[in-house]
């Protein structure tokens, strides 16, 4: 991210600060900020834990689409006539699964509507304060307490490889490259994912050009200095840090294979990541997929159809893929999709693009989820029913994840969403 780009969004920041009750006057819709004390339903586990062993037939793969950049409801789930995620929506929610449209992020204080805190209360399954590692502004290097779903799931299951446990995310937000296990001690690096991004290919790249001895010693500097600056992004412990597994080297060997190393010729921003999970299915046959969408966050950049068309790109990656699960025999009797944003957007009537940011008013809050499967009776979700409108939280995906394969996310702190199926 460029200087300018930090300046211009802690100018935002502090605008929306000092405008806080003047928006909130003109709006209507402030942030109701609950006791500290709000409860909800926590999961209940009876009998001794499940002891590791192999992954059982009847659990499906989970395929986790992070519907980001901050989406609300009024142009997804809220007027179905009017949505621009038609095949979620209708398709998905409606024929092959459960939409719940009631499904929020807690008002509570400290609980920050944005992207990378978002997708860490989806893996964790718990609200928590999250700060910068050196309280650096905007840089949102966090590290999650608790632990995230692709640690339940390899410590229950132990033959699911670090491969297997995938998360898939765009160029735009590098920070989100390194969410891939907690700091808990019975948890932690030993069961962490792996992420597929246009950030590891770089790395990757630039460390074979290094190897093949065709570059002048100008060019070698120059890559080696990249490398270096890119390697240095990443803040987790220096045994891990900038490295990937054989079977990862594999997969990028491949994709320069087909793609070539100039960054031109291969999609980008959101349709990046389906490309990328796509051929992830194919090559590396992932159980657990987290796909980490992005693009409707452009609109802070620009007009308002920045953001509706990210939301429809975002719709069409998940039909192909969809598709390719249909016509995979690993996948489809055997897959479940969660769909869930990270964050909604402001309902700002002030502003020229009312839904341009994101800044805790009560539209940013207020998102939804999708359950869904090509075999929905297998997993009991009673397709072509009403949308559950009873109030669900953002942070119920761990545990519901935990409960479709076999797992207990008991440090998370909302039930399953099947709970009320």
């Amino acid at each position: 991210m460029s200087e300018r780009e930090i300046h211009r969004r802690r100018f935002l920041a502090q605008s929306a600060a000092g405008l806080g009750g003047l928006a909130l006057a003109t709006t209507g819709c402030g942030p109701k900020l609950t006791p500290p004390d709000v409860t909800w339903d926590k999961p209940h586990y009876e009998g001794p834990a499940p002891v590791p062993g192999p992954f059982p037939k009847d659990r499906p793969n989970v395929i986790l689409v992070r519907f980001g950049g901050g989406v609300r409801r009024r142009e997804t789930v809220e007027f179905p006539d009017q949505t621009y995620c038609p095949f979620v929506l209708k398709e998905l929610a409606q024929k092959q699964g459960v939409l719940f449209d009631n499904v929020e992020i807690a008002s509570k204080p400290k609980v920050v509507t944005s992207h990378g805190q978002g997708t860490l209360y989806i893996l964790s399954g718990e609200y928590r304060h999250y700060e910068d590692i050196e309280a650096k502004p905007l840089a949102d290097r966090f590290e999650p307490v608790n632990p995230t779903i692709p640690e339940y799931l390899r410590k229950r299951y132990p033959e699911i490889k670090e491969h297997q446990a995938l998360i898939v995310n765009g160029e735009d937000r590098i920070s989100e490259d390194f969410y891939t296990f907690s700091n808990n001690h019975l948890f932690g690096i030993n069961y962490r994912s792996t992420v597929l991004s246009l950030y590891g290919f770089k790395t990757y790249l630039l460390r074979k050009q290094l190897e093949e001895n065709n570059l002048t010693s100008k060019d070698r500097a120059e890559k080696e200095k990249k490398l270096q600056e890119l390697i240095g992004k990443d803040y987790r412990p220096e045994e891990v840090r900038g490295k990937i597994s054989p079977a990862l080297q594999e997969f990028w060997a491949k994709w320069r294979a087909y793609y070539g190393d100039s960054g031109f010729v291969n999609p980008r921003g959101d349709r990046l990541l389906t490309a990328l999970t796509l051929r992830a299915m194919k090559e590396l046959r992932p159980r657990f997929v987290m796909i980490n969408y992005n693009d409707p966050d452009y609109v802070h950049w620009g007009p308002a159809h920045f953001y509706t068309r990210a939301i429809s790109i975002i719709d069409e990656g998940v039909r192909q893929i969809y598709s390719a699960v249909l016509a995979d025999p690993f996948y489809r009797d055997n897959t479940v999709f969660v769909v869930i944003p990270d964050c909604g957007r402001d309902s700002n009537r002030a502003m020229a693009v009312p839904y341009q940011h994101h800044f805790g008013s009560k539209s940013s809050h207020e998102i939804f989820a999708v359950v869904a499967s090509p075999t929905p009776e297998k997993f009991n979700l009673r397709p072509n029913r009403k949308p559950i409108d009873r109030l669900q939280q953002q942070i119920s995906v761990a545990a519901t994840v935990g409960e479709l394969m076999g797992f207990r996310a008991d440090k998370a702190d909302a039930e399953s969403l099947l709970k009320v199926v």
